[in-house]
């Protein structure tokens, strides 16, 4: 039953309101004032037939091989100019549905004009000594990244090795041991005065280990040895010396004991200046060793600002580590190592297809590395380039579905393009727990970006996104048909051609290929257009080439495109089958003959993926007198669409420029789609809601054995539709399952004529005589077909009384007045108010008093 939840037109795409605009471009069928309806249209112009005679070839075998996008040459001109301007926000947005060749035509285009790159660069991350967390950028010339990382390399190897011994060199060593010798002599020159005259008192200078370290210290000389103080009660229990020995010796070294502070100031100072010479010679030599050892690396990149400032702080890091850290875990290879993101071609340029536009994806990564206490750590050498680095210099690629469905992502391609700038995990984008990560510096980027998009995404970043129309300033718009010629149709032939050699499949005949055209023609749902979509054709194509293999023959015939067409709509049928059988048992009442007042068959479609089904929907109309007007029983439920609701509301318009009556309309009239358990939208429907509330309001009945569909405006004209094949073969599915008689078919807009594309059974049917199709231009040729009466003219306030307009027009004025000699209103008499007695109130002047002369937008509520 669900099946009609998409009654009327709910999976109908834009090609329906192209056809409404073209409609009025259409004479229009027939003469409102008719008196017989409409001869039903001849077989012949129930389909287009493709003659493969007049094909230029026998078998695709001897054609060139085509583009495989052809038919699009707006798209193609706008792509052209967005792929080959380099100006800011020159990004393009393509345009289409999805099928129609969008990203093929963009890689055709990008390997035909084979562009240059524009910035042919290596993008480079080194460490940051003075910042680690903020690894340092070097954008060089393309190719010298890796040059640079193995310059470097062999440099950690010097600083392992011939670094030590070239520091260890005789001439070297020999200036470190005269700095020592110049202060030794200072200072003895400082210690030898006093050590004389420490000497005269039997004492001497030592120096001895104590908790603030190595410090000069005065002890007594023995027998010319020195001895601790601690020592000499040792001396006196062994009676080598006595106490007042002792005394003395203690007092004598408390005089000399206030010299010593300043003696060992002045032998530290000396000490000291000369570990600062010596570290100054040794920085002095290790820096001459190591611009030596650099020099050939500036002259590979003379004049770069950013590198020469990295080689100057690496040389100090060496120094540092080497003089200072002396940090075992020091890795000479890794810290001065070249992390080369992107290594790119010299001449062409970049393409980037990114089909998982992940946040990562796009701007990069941090890769982490697990250290053995379990802890993480990340350094330069873990940055990794996203698709937006990869394609600098070049185009990016993107779906933009698949974009905006990533957090974060569509939001920071934004800021890249505008700011020219791509940063690599911006600081808003980190985990809130992460350990502290890296900031590398950002990167200057020049990219084109080619968004692939429907048109429903397209309007809303137009009007929600203010950047967006600044930073996609060129829209690539993809159509879905193309005109039906001869040369298009051979053009289909180059197309099948291309396909058949790049996949190696069998070659196809003149008539596989005229049959091709025929269903794309049918793809296309449009008057004298083929479709482009050709996603679906190279599908026919692979499946009919397939079963021309299990047929063991060598090419592809129009049979064979027949049986693939039929195989890949019975394998989506199920939904249909199953809606058909319900009709079928009678569980949804479907009139095929006779006929009805009030009930009239419309047309809906349903979807099955790129399929859709067509099938009759039973609307009744039930009317009297009464002050409601237009009720759509659907639209009370909340279960009807807007584009439904605009054409009722068109409806109610329509009948007040049928009928022109010069009273108001005063009657209460109900219509319903029978058995619809589910939403509805669309206005295909409004004709058929049309004539079913005529023969309502007249008692005319309606035939049963024709179905209508179409749109209408308020002047009665009948416009154009979609799924209109669809629509018909439903109806005749029905009826041929009760048996045809002859008198069956459905009433079209004569607007759709042209994109007639009916199943060869039906066309056969319709050339026995068996169903017909009658196309109509009006709503009254309609109801000439449906009552077989005369209708009258349109707003006539003079069509005669057999007339279905004339009883219409009498109808409404028997409701009108019906209504007016009612009761009017309740009112509350005032000398009776307080007992609450009501009386009734009759007006005695119906053209002045009744109330129902405001004919508001609520009467068609």
């Amino acid at each position: 039953m669900n099946a009609l939840t998409s009654c009327y037109d709910a999976t109908i795409d834009a090609r329906e309101s192209r056809s409404r605009l073209r409609h009025h471009l259409i004479i229009a069928i027939g003469d409102p004032n008719v008196s017989h309806p409409p001869p039903p249209l001849d077989a012949d112009q129930l389909r287009w037939i493709c003659d493969p005679d007049t094909l230029q070839f026998k078998t695709t075998e001897s054609l060139p091989h085509a583009a495989d996008i052809i038919g699009q040459p707006l798209a193609r001109e706008a792509l052209e100019f967005a792929l080959d301007c380099h100006a800011k926000g020159q990004n393009v947005y393509v345009r289409g549905i999805s099928g129609t060749g969008r990203l093929t035509m963009v890689r055709q285009l990008l390997s035909q004009m084979a562009p240059k790159n524009r910035r042919p660069l290596d993008h480079c991350y080194v460490q940051n000594f003075t910042q680690p967390d903020r690894p340092r950028l070097l954008s060089l010339p393309l190719g010298k990244g890796a040059a640079l990382d193995r310059k470097l390399q062999q440099l950690a190897e010097y600083v392992t090795g011939k670094l030590g011994d070239a520091m260890n060199q005789p001439l070297l060593q020999a200036a470190r041991t005269a700095i020592h010798s110049g202060a030794d002599k200072q200072i003895k020159a400082l210690s030898d005065p006093f050590e004389k005259t420490l000497e005269v008192d039997e004492l001497t200078l030592v120096q001895m280990q104590t908790p603030q370290g190595m410090q000069s210290a005065i002890v007594p000389r023995i027998e010319g040895q020195p001895v601790p103080l601690e020592q000499l009660g040792n001396l006196i229990s062994n009676g080598q010396l006595t106490e007042a020995d002792r005394d003395s010796l203690i007092s004598r070294i408390e005089q000399h004991a206030s010299q010593l502070p300043e003696l060992s100031r002045q032998m530290g100072l000396k000490a000291r200046e000369a570990t600062e010479h010596i570290d100054t010679y040794n920085r002095t030599q290790l820096k001459r060793l190591l611009t030596d050892y650099i020099e050939p690396i500036r002259q590979i990149f003379p004049g770069h600002a950013p590198l020469e400032t990295h080689l100057l702080a690496l040389i100090e890091d060496v120094i540092e580590q080497v003089l200072v850290v002396s940090d075992e875990n020091y890795d000479p290879f890794s810290r001065y190592a070249v992390n080369v993101l992107v290594k790119q071609s010299e001449l062409e340029a970049p393409v980037v297809i990114e089909s998982s536009p992940t946040l990562a994806n796009l701007l990069g990564t941090i890769e982490t590395q697990w250290q053995s206490n379990g802890q993480s750590s990340s350094d330069f050498r873990g940055v990794r380039a996203g698709s937006l680095l990869q394609a600098d210099g070049g185009y990016l690629i993107l779906e933009a579905d698949d974009l905006m469905a990533e957090p974060g992502s569509w939001k920071m391609l934004i800021r890249t393009l505008r700011s020219g700038l791509l940063e690599i995990v911006p600081a808003e984008f980190r985990a809130p727990f992460a350990p502290v990560s890296l900031k590398p510096e950002p990167i200057p980027v020049e990219i084109r970006v080619v968004l692939l998009g429907s048109h429903g995404l397209y309007n809303l970043l137009d009007q929600n996104d203010p950047d967006f129309d600044q930073q996609f300033k060129v829209l690539a718009d993809f159509d879905s048909a193309m005109p039906r010629t001869t040369e298009t149709v051979n053009q289909y032939g180059g197309v099948i051609a291309s396909i058949a050699h790049r996949e190696g499949l069998r070659h196809f005949t003149a008539d596989a290929v005229a049959a091709l055209a025929e269903h794309g023609a049918r793809i296309a749902d449009s008057n004298a257009q083929l479709s482009t979509r050709f996603g679906r054709i190279a599908d026919l194509v692979r499946e009919a080439n397939w079963v021309a293999g299990k047929q063991a023959v060598d090419l592809v015939t129009g049979e064979h495109i027949r049986q693939t067409v039929a195989r890949t709509k019975h394998r989506a049928s199920l939904p249909s089958h199953r809606f058909q059988q319900v009709m079928q048992d009678g569980t949804i009442h479907i009139e095929c003959s006779g006929h009805t007042v009030g009930q009239i068959n419309a047309l809906a479609v349903i979807s099955a993926g790129p399929l859709k089904y067509g099938f009759p929907s039973r609307i009744t109309a039930s009317i009297s007198a009464g002050q409601a007007g237009l009720i759509s029983i659907e639209d009370r439920a909340s279960m009807s669409g807007s584009i439904h609701k605009k054409g009722f509301h068109i409806l109610g318009g329509l009948i007040r420029h049928l009928l022109r009556a010069d009273h108001p309309l005063a009657f209460t009239a109900s219509l319903a789609f029978e058995q619809s358990y589910g939403g509805i939208d669309g206005d295909s429907a409004s004709g058929a809601e049309t004539c079913c509330l005529i023969s309502a309001l007249t008692g005319v009945p309606i035939r049963q054995d024709l179905a209508m569909t179409g749109a209408i405006d308020q002047h009665g004209r009948i416009e154009a539709v979609g799924g209109v094949n669809e629509k018909i073969e439903g109806f005749f599915d029905i009826c041929n399952h009760f048996g045809l008689t002859g008198t069956q078919g459905v009433i079209i807009p004569a607007s759709n004529i042209g994109d007639l594309m009916l199943r060869h059974d039906v066309v056969d049917a319709a050339r026995e005589g068996r169903f017909e199709v009658i196309a109509v231009g009006h709503i009254c040729d309609a109801l000439a077909a449906l009552t077989g009466m005369s209708i009258g003219t349109p707003g006539s306030t003079e069509n005669p009384p057999d007339s279905l307009l004339g009883m219409a027009r009498q109808r409404v004025r028997d409701y009108w007045e019906e209504t007016v000699r009612g009761p009017r209103f309740v009112d509350l008499d005032p000398a009776e108010g307080q007992s609450g007695t009501l009386s009734l109130s009759t007006p005695t002047s119906p053209a002045s008093d009744f109330p129902l002369a405001k004919d508001s937008e609520h009467d068609n509520d």
